[in-house]
C-alpha cells in the first residue's frame, strides 16, 4: 500500500521575504522554479534529471525551496512530487514570482 504525505511547510502567514529571496538567489534553485512555472506538479527525479549536481546537493536545494515556502512537496511512497507554492507567494508578495520568472526569460 502506498502512503501519501506532505513534508513540513511554512504556513502562508509565516513565509518571510528574506527566506524567499535566499531560496531564489541560487542558479540551480532558480532553474527548478523555472521548470515548475507551468503550474504542473513535477516528480523531483524527472524535474532535475539533467542537472549535473550530486543527489544530496539537489535534495538540499529542494529543501531550501520548500522551507522558504517557494514550493510544496508531496511524498508518495518513495517519490517526491513538487509544485510551486504560487497561491501563497502571490498572496504574501504580489508580483514577486512573476517578476522572477519574467527575468529568467529575459
Amino acid at each position: 500500500m502506498t502512503t501519501m504525505r506532505e513534508l513540513p511547510h511554512p504556513a502562508t502567514e509565516d513565509i518571510r521575504l528574506p527566506e524567499v529571496m535566499h531560496a531564489l538567489s541560487d542558479e540551480v534553485r532558480l532553474e527548478l522554479v523555472r521548470r515548475l512555472a507551468d503550474g504542473v506538479e513535477g516528480n523531483c527525479t524527472l524535474l532535475s534529471g539533467d542537472i549535473e549536481i550530486h543527489k544530496s546537493t539537489l535534495s538540499h536545494h529542494y529543501r531550501v525551496l520548500r522551507e522558504a515556502g517557494v514550493t510544496r512537496t508531496r511524498v508518495d511512497g518513495r517519490d517526491r512530487h513538487i509544485r510551486l507554492n504560487r497561491e501563497a507567494l502571490d498572496g504574501r508578495f504580489p508580483g514577486l514570482l512573476d517578476s522572477v520568472l519574467h527575468a529568467l526569460h529575459a
